[in-house]
C-alpha cells in the first residue's frame, strides 16, 4: 500500500545576535532563512536584543532537573534548541567574541549541559535525527584570526546541544550599517546556504 503520510518538514532556527536592528548581521541571517524557506522548511528567527534573557548565575539550581531556575524568555528558547533540525547562528564580532546577548543565551544552556552530562539524557527532542548547525558573523577588523574565538564558542555550544557544526559564513572589514549590502556575493551566498540547509540529501 502507498505510504500517504505527509512527510515532516525540517524545521530551521535563525538566532539573530546583534544589538543593532537590521544589521549586517541580520541581514545575513534573512538571506539564510529565506533560502531555507524556499526549499519549504518551516522557519523561526529570534531576535535576542529584544528578549530577556539574564546572565547565568551558576547558581546550580538546574543540577537536579536540568531546568533553568529563573524564569525568563530563555525557558522557550531551550525548547526551541532542543526541537529544530537546523540551528543558525548570527552574531557580530566583539573583542574578538560574539555579542553580549549571543553570549548570555549560550551560557543559560548550562542547563542543557546539564541534561546531557549530569542526567545522561538526549537534548534533542528527537535524538534520531540529524541536527546540524552554522554560524554567520562579520567583523569590523581584518585581523587574521578575527573569527576563531567565536567559532570555538559557537562549536563547544553546539556540541551541547548535539549538533554538527557544519560551517561557517564570515566576511571582516564589515562595520558601518548595512555595508554587506554593498559586498558583490554576501547576499547570495547566504540565500545559497540556506537552500543547501534546508536540503536533506544535501545539508551542507
Amino acid at each position: 500500500m502507498p505510504n500517504n503520510k505527509p512527510s515532516e518538514k525540517l524545521k530551521v532556527l535563525g538566532i539573530a545576535g546583534s544589538p543593532r536592528h537590521d544589521g549586517n548581521t541580520d541581514n545575513l541571517l534573512r538571506q539564510v532563512i529565506d533560502g531555507a524557506s524556499s526549499q519549504g522548511a518551516e522557519t523561526k528567527t529570534v531576535i535576542l536584543s529584544e528578549l530577556n534573557i539574564a546572565p547565568c548565575r551558576h547558581c546550580d539550581g538546574c543540577i537536579k532537573t536540568g531546568k533553568c531556575v529563573v524564569d525568563d524568555d530563555m525557558q522557550w528558547i531551550h525548547a526551541d534548541l532542543r526541537e529544530f533540525d537546523r540551528i543558525v547562528l548570527a552574531s557580530p564580532i566583539f573583542f574578538m567574541g560574539v555579542s553580549a546577548q549571543t553570549k548570555a543565551m549560550i551560557d543559560r544552556c548550562q542547563a542543557l549541559w546539564v541534561i546531557k552530562y549530569v542526567l545522561k539524557l538526549p537534548v534533542a527532542i528527537n535524538p534520531d535525527k540529524e541536527r546540524k548547525g552554522f554560524f554567520v558573523s562579520v567583523g569590523g577588523t581584518k585581523f587574521h584570526n578575527l573569527f576563531q574565538p567565536a567559532m570555538a564558542t559557537v562549536k563547544s555550544w553546539f556540541t551541547i546541544l548535539d549538533i554538527k557544526y557544519v560551517g561557517e559564513l564570515v566576511f571582516s572589514g564589515i562595520d558601518e550599517k548595512e555595508a554587506i549590502l554593498r559586498h558583490p556575493t554576501a547576499l547570495q551566498d547566504a540565500f545559497e546556504i540556506g537552500q543547501k540547509l534546508a536540503s536533506v540529501n544535501k545539508p551542507e
